[in-house]
């Protein structure tokens, strides 16, 4: 690596040199040097841009001080431009010049300076002497027209595709497929040039009726691209039809979402949220299509963890993120819902899609046996619901988790005899694999811990030791299995909503965490019901201050 950037350097002292004499002088002698180094020139144009691209605007300044002369050099020479490639290769160059945010007069003066070269190359071989000779007349320098002749150029096409989407079938008024494809190739370079946006997005919207795609792959590869890295700022009506017509860059997207979820240290859901809203996957997924691929990439990444509540978490943040943009998109649903969540009954999605902030306080309870009812019905029905199996049942009512939790509150906040489909619907919340019998028995276990639980709010005095007395009501003594994780999710929500929880909270949740996956689990839960919380507005002063301490206590620990 070191020594091909020595030998880029002494390549480019060679060819600045050259640029310098053939710029001097347009003898026979020197046009007949050009003609027989335009091969070996346009081959280090081409390791130059490998190399630019690697770096920001103000690294290529600092390395290649005299980049721009000889660039400039390079495009006012009209045996190179003409010459194979390596018109498109100087484009590529000069882009990797731009500031997208210029921070000074200087650098806002080179990006003008850019434009006004990109310009010229694009119009050089149509319109040299004509142009030139019009604008001269007129008293114009190349650099005040070159920028305008650009922006012109890039409207009038936008317009023409426009008109082309609108004509349909009336070939007469269509433009060519091949100059569409064409169009597509020339704008591969020039993509992060903020003009050239709106024949960007004309080409993305402009459908033919041809049976194959004719957009060029690169095309949508290079705008995938620049939407990811935030070069380019494209309305979502424009991401959608690139995502719809070019599966790879959706799939691209989702896997850039989950590379920065990864590698982001102590991700709470609200970053979460931040990155998941800022991908625009969420308001794309209104497209049933989008919806249905990103579904199941993230069925994918459940089953590969093995139900990892981090990619839970995930997928629940990405619903509500979801269901926001449904609504905003329009209060009545443009497709069915069956269209979104086809494996599963539309009366089970409908209840689920209404959140609690939408029913009234008091029939929350009422919509939680409903849902335990369509579930269950769905899970253990040997006639309507074995063949779908339990996992695409749990796959879709973990999307709307938040439900499961309410029902944790219910149960605990209630003096009454536990309702069974409450039970029903935690111990297959937390076990969708488990059987009936297996099932049974979580729910017995429950059980006894809230009649514990129910004991302790009672008492005037509460110890942290009590609380141990009630996890051990579970049977199971490995602290994944799913019952020792629901009852120890119960013991959670009950420090933070039981009058006396508060006392003892610190102490109880040092005698729970006692390994780093147990420690894991807790700040999950907490941050997972401040954030519901957060979102539903029902947060307790009290309770939402604990838990933030609780949770910023935790995260020091580890």
């Amino acid at each position: 690596m070191a020594q091909d950037s020595v030998d880029l350097s002494c390549d480019y002292q060679f060819w600045l040199q050259k640029l310098s004499v053939w710029d001097q002088a347009s003898t026979l002698e020197t046009q007949q040097d050009t003609c027989l180094h335009l091969a070996q020139f346009q081959e280090f144009l081409r390791k130059m841009y490998e190399a630019l691209k690697e770096m920001d605007s103000n690294t290529v300044i600092e390395r290649f001080p005299t980049i721009v002369q000889l660039l400039a050099k390079a495009c006012w020479n009209p045996f190179i431009l003409a010459y194979d490639e390596s018109q498109k290769i100087l484009i590529w160059c000069l882009c990797c010049l731009i500031n997208k945010e210029p921070q000074n007069s200087g650098q806002s003066k080179l990006n003008h300076w850019i434009q006004g070269l990109l310009s010229h190359i694009l119009s050089a071989l149509r319109f040299d002497k004509e142009v030139a000779l019009f604008t001269q007349g007129l008293g114009y320098a190349p650099i005040d027209y070159y920028p305008g002749l650009l922006k012109n150029m890039v409207l009038s096409l936008a317009s023409e595709l426009r008109e082309n989407h609108l004509n349909g079938f009336n070939t007469q008024r269509r433009m060519a497929p091949e100059r569409v494809a064409s169009l597509s190739r020339v704008c591969v370079p020039l993509i992060t040039l903020p003009d050239v946006d709106p024949l960007v997005e004309a080409l993305l919207v402009c459908h033919g009726h041809e049976p194959q795609e004719i957009l060029q792959q690169e095309f949508f590869e290079a705008v995938n691209e620049a939407v990811l890295l935030k070069k380019i700022s494209l309305p979502v009506s424009a991401v959608v039809c690139l995502w719809l017509r070019h599966l790879p860059s959706l799939e691209k997207t989702m896997l850039h979402l989950f590379e920065k979820l990864i590698s982001s240290e102590r991700n709470c859901l609200r970053r979460i949220e931040c990155f998941i809203k800022d991908s625009l996957l969420p308001q794309a997924a209104c497209h049933p299509a989008i919806f249905r691929v990103v579904d199941e990439m993230f069925r994918c990444a459940l089953l590969e963890t093995d139900g990892a509540p981090e990619v839970i978490a995930t997928i629940q943040v990405f619903t509500q993120c979801f269901v926001e943009a449904l609504e905003k998109e329009n209060k009545q649903l443009r497709f069915a819902l069956k269209t979104y969540f086809p494996y599963t009954s539309p009366s089970l999605a409908t209840v689920l899609l209404q959140g609690p902030q939408d029913i009234p306080q008091g029939q929350w309870l009422q919509t939680l046996k409903h849902i335990s009812e369509l579930l269950r019905k769905a899970v253990e029905d040997q006639t309507h619901g074995s063949c779908r199996g339990p996992f695409k049942s749990w796959f879709l009512f973990i999307h709307f988790g938040g439900w499961a939790e309410m029902a944790a509150e219910q149960l605990l906040m209630s003096a009454a005899e536990p309702p069974t489909a409450l039970l029903w619907l935690l111990a297959f919340y937390y076990g969708p694999c488990d059987g009936r019998q297996q099932r049974t028995q979580t729910m017995v276990q429950v059980k006894a811990v809230l009649g514990h639980l129910l004991a302790m709010s009672r008492s005037t005095t509460l110890s942290a030791q009590d609380l141990q007395t009630a996890a051990r009501q579970g049977t199971d003594t490995d602290p994944r299995a799913p019952a020792q994780q629901l009852i120890r999710h119960l013991l959670l929500n009950f420090l933070l909503w039981a009058p006396g929880g508060h006392m003892i909270a610190r102490d109880a949740i040092t005698l729970m965490a006692h390994t780093a996956e147990i420690t894991h689990d807790i700040i999950g839960f907490l941050d997972q019901t401040l954030y519901r919380w957060d979102c539903l507005g029902i947060e307790s002063p009290r309770s939402g201050k604990l838990a933030r301490e609780l949770l910023k206590e935790l995260r020091t620990q580890v």
